[in-house]
């Protein structure tokens, strides 16, 4: 929903998506991207290095499916055109790249 709003909002003209490890929500966004969104958007997924199995973080993201990793995430992303980074100290940087 919040990917659609920024989308739309005409004073918008970059996306700063930043997701995490476990769910599906980062894939669902990334395919409505592709499909409906004209802006750039820049990405990062939170947990590269979290194992299969195990809790992390304030909200008790798990990765219980390799579709769930970090790594599956991006590779969605990156086909769904969007610009992955892989720091979040990174994200500032691409921006100001894509938007020229």
């Amino acid at each position: 929903e919040a990917v659609q709003l920024f989308a739309n909002d005409p004073e918008t003209k970059a996306i700063v998506m930043i997701g995490e490890i476990g769910g599906d929500l980062e894939i669902q966004a990334a395919k409505w991207i592709k499909a409906n969104c004209k802006k750039p958007v820049i990405g990062f997924i939170a947990g590269e290095t979290a194992p299969v199995g195990r809790t992390m973080g304030h909200a008790g993201a798990i990765v219980s499916g390799a579709d769930e990793s970090a790594a599956a995430k991006k590779k969605v992303m990156r086909e769904s055109g969007i610009h992955v980074v892989d720091s979040p100290a990174t994200i500032g940087a691409k921006v100001k790249e894509v938007l020229g």
